[in-house]
């Protein structure tokens, strides 16, 4: 990571002053990186803290909200297809104990709300083990809800996985950009900030 940092350190500290707002925002859309970081990396280049920080966080914000619109469509689709083979099934055919409203309920799952979110602390005993950050940000989901755990999901995970997450469970597309793009420009402002105090006690 201290390499793809170092990377856009040099680059943005090597292009013309009119791509720099761009190299930072190619920056904002890489995980790990995103709006704070790349705004950060903006300022000690020596662009405007302002300029640095709106393209950190419009290059953050476009690539999550790609990550989203993408996942809400794929999701649409698996659950169509999901309800259409269902629904051709007759009844007592999908094995014991499993009813066609037992299946219809899974397959209207794209309508959940973010409290229906919480069946994410009980994964399935066949996926992978997760990840440290991806569990903390599911125990997050589970207490504060979609604005709480976007605000504090860039403590666990990036903002393009957490995105994925909230899609997976069903979250409202409007939700989810709604909140990552309050806590995108509320942790882009924060480092921007230290950014400046950083360099303004270097300089001085």
């Amino acid at each position: 990571m201290n390499t793809v940092i170092t990377f856009f350190q040099d680059l943005a500290s090597h292009v013309p002053d009119l791509l720099q707002p761009l190299i930072i925002a190619l920056a904002g859309a890489v995980p790990f990186v995103e709006g704070e970081v790349s705004a950060v990396i903006g300022v000690w280049a020596g662009l405007n803290p302002i300029v640095a920080g709106l393209a950190g966080a419009i290059g953050n914000f476009v690539c999550v909200t790609v990550i989203v619109l993408l996942g809400a469509r794929a999701r649409r689709a698996v659950v169509t297809r999901r309800s259409r083979t269902r629904e051709s099934i007759p009844v007592g055919v999908g094995g014991p104990g499993t009813t066609i409203a037992d299946e219809s309920a899974t397959a209207d799952s794209s309508t959940t709300t973010e409290g229906e979110a919480r069946f994410l602390d009980q994964p399935p005993a066949e996926r992978k083990p997760e990840s440290k950050g991806r569990i903390k940000f599911k125990r997050f989901l589970n207490r504060f809800g979609v604005p709480g755990a976007s605000l504090l999901g860039p403590l666990a995970i990036p903002t393009q996985i957490t995105s994925t997450i909230l899609v997976s469970a069903g979250v409202k597309t409007s939700w989810i950009l709604l909140w990552q793009g309050i806590a995108i420009v509320a942790w882009t402002t924060l480092t921007t900030l230290i950014a400046i105090g950083a360099l303004g006690l270097i300089t001085s």
